[in-house]
């Protein structure tokens, strides 16, 4: 096999929450595959100096600041990417919040506050780069779920809903698109090394937990996942659709 298959050039990839943790180890991945990337988030000076660490290194990059949870925005982001004749061939839905409580005392308003936050997101702004894509008849969308798309965990009720929906998201966006040349397939990170689970980190007791739990005895680091969201947006996964792969050291495999 050719890894010429799996060669990004002349491609431009938009990931949401992309000014670190997961988004920016995943857009790393993308553009060092040689991909164009465009960087999102809702804070334009955190954004901008992501963009300006990864020129330093050499990658071509824009940015495009918007809240993925506001659909005028979104529509008005692409609307900006149309007049500049910015083309998304590859959409990687990463942003995303958590929020831990136990279900009784949740609030409705936290509980559509994490819903609309990972999983309606993706649906808007994976609807509006298909529009686009499917006028040129080709795109790879790259949803980013989780182990909590298919195990749950107490306390992280809104966030397992979101992340299991978002995995049959995936296989509606496959069933719906695929005929207009368009790919939809998701990743199911495990317990990763990321700011939104430093306190979790740094609990004696959790992190023994996830090590004891993943066969692997240690956390995920986010630029593990550079290599599979490589695969899924590049030719390599041609023939891959609906599908999601868990990277997780083997936690969602073992009692």
């Amino acid at each position: 096999m050719s890894l010429a298959l799996f060669d990004l050039t002349g491609r431009t990839a938009l990931v949401t929450g992309s000014s670190r943790g997961l988004g920016r180890a995943i857009a790393e991945g993308l553009a060092g595959a040689g991909a164009r990337v465009v960087l999102n988030g809702v804070n334009p000076a955190r954004l901008e100096a992501a963009a300006q660490e990864m020129r330093a290194a050499g990658h071509e990059v824009l940015t495009a600041a918007f809240d993925v949870t506001d659909e005028a925005a979104i529509k008005a982001a692409f609307a900006r990417l149309d007049a500049d004749r910015i083309a998304i061939d590859i959409l990687v839905n990463n942003a995303g919040i958590q929020f831990r409580k136990p279900m009784l005392e949740l609030d409705t308003a936290d509980w559509q506050r994490v819903i609309d936050a990972n999983l309606t997101s993706a649906f808007v702004v994976g609807r509006e780069a298909a529009r686009r894509m499917a006028e040129r008849g080709h795109g790879k969308i790259i949803n980013i779920g989780s182990l909590m798309s298919g195990l749950a965990r107490a306390t992280v009720a809104p966030y397992t809903v979101a992340k299991g929906g978002l995995k049959m998201l995936t296989k509606a966006m496959a069933a719906e698109w695929g005929e207009k040349g368009i790919q939809a397939n998701a990743i199911g990170p495990g317990y990763m090394l990321t700011d939104m689970n430093a306190a979790l980190v740094a609990d004696p007791d959790f992190d023994a937990w996830v090590k004891g739990r993943t066969p692997m005895r240690r956390w995920g680091r986010p630029e593990e996942l550079a290599g599979t969201a490589i695969y899924l947006a590049s030719d390599a996964s041609s023939y891959i659709a609906g599908q999601i792969i868990y990277a997780d050291g083997g936690m969602s495999s073992v009692l």
